[in-house]
């Protein structure tokens, strides 16, 4: 079930068009306890974020890391499709090794499952060369959408398992396939919120979040740039949370295209904790 002193961490998703040092600090001023940052860009024309081994963003990352005692959970983002080898994973194996990371995010991309499973596997063997966990997050609009479908690759991989709980609701996962998750398959969540059914339209805006694209396809445009803060919307947060791990490590992955250049990132990220430790039920 929750837990008032369980960790709390904002992505970089949240906040995509701060440099790496940059976020690590707004997490700091606003209370959080660490930072999951973007070494990998997904789309055309993303804003990509340098964080190789001897560039100027890792050293600025590395910098503020030490100044402020924040640290870095996770890297992302790895889409796992039919043509990826150890030349698109070293890099953000790479780069997380040199921020201390502990996870590295993938997602399932390709429909064959046995090609998926065994890439996966060359992914996670060489990711433990380098202190870390690869997980496999279910996006419901990937080959692999489900938590089922995600545990079943990941158990068969060695990997583990990341729930987001935009892509729970969407693509109907279920509280009992999270409840059989073992605790060792669950290293964080990410969090956020949003309507039961999902928006047919969305507003006009200037841009995404780091300057994403979303292809005109209504599930990319939520997940990257219209979620809502933990607690606000009509997602069953409680019972998810009551289904994993005590103590699972929270991410807040909240992505919110309609607040840039009204909200400031520190107030964004202030009020993002607020309402998660209001979710929890303690004070922030």
């Amino acid at each position: 079930m929750p837990e008032a002193g369980q960790p709390i961490g904002l992505a970089h998703l949240t906040l995509l068009d701060l440099s790496p040092a940059e976020l690590v600090r707004v997490a700091h001023r606003a209370g959080y306890d660490f930072v999951g940052l973007r070494v990998l860009a997904v789309t055309e024309g993303e804003v990509r974020w340098d964080l190789a081994p001897g560039s100027d963003g890792l050293l600025d990352a590395l910098t503020a890391l030490a100044e402020t005692g924040m640290t870095v959970r996770d890297v992302e983002f790895l889409v796992m499709d039919a043509h990826v080898g150890p030349a698109e994973w070293l890099p953000a194996l790479e780069a997380g090794a040199a921020l201390n990371a502990q996870v590295l995010i993938t997602t399932g991309a390709d429909a064959e499952t046995a090609r998926l499973t065994d890439n996966l596997g060359r992914l996670a063997g060489d990711a433990a060369d380098f202190g870390l966990t690869v997980v496999l997050e279910p996006i419901s609009y990937q080959p692999v959408s489900t938590v089922a479908a995600a545990a079943l690759v990941a158990r068969s991989a060695g990997a583990a398992v990341l729930v987001d709980t935009l892509h729970f609701v969407r693509a109907g996962s279920t509280l009992e396939s999270l409840a059989a998750l073992p605790a060792a398959l669950v290293p964080m969540i990410q969090l956020c919120d949003g309507p039961l059914v999902m928006p047919t339209g969305f507003p006009v805006v200037d841009h995404l979040p780091g300057h994403m694209k979303a292809d005109r396809d209504p599930r990319t445009a939520e997940a990257r740039g219209f979620r809502e803060s933990p607690g606000t919307g009509e997602f069953p947060l409680r019972q998810i949370l009551d289904a994993l791990p005590d103590g699972v490590p929270i991410s807040l992955e909240v992505p919110d295209a309609r607040l840039i250049g009204r909200v400031s990132p520190d107030a964004l990220a202030r009020r993002l904790r607020v309402d998660v430790q209001a979710l929890l039920g303690s004070p922030s």
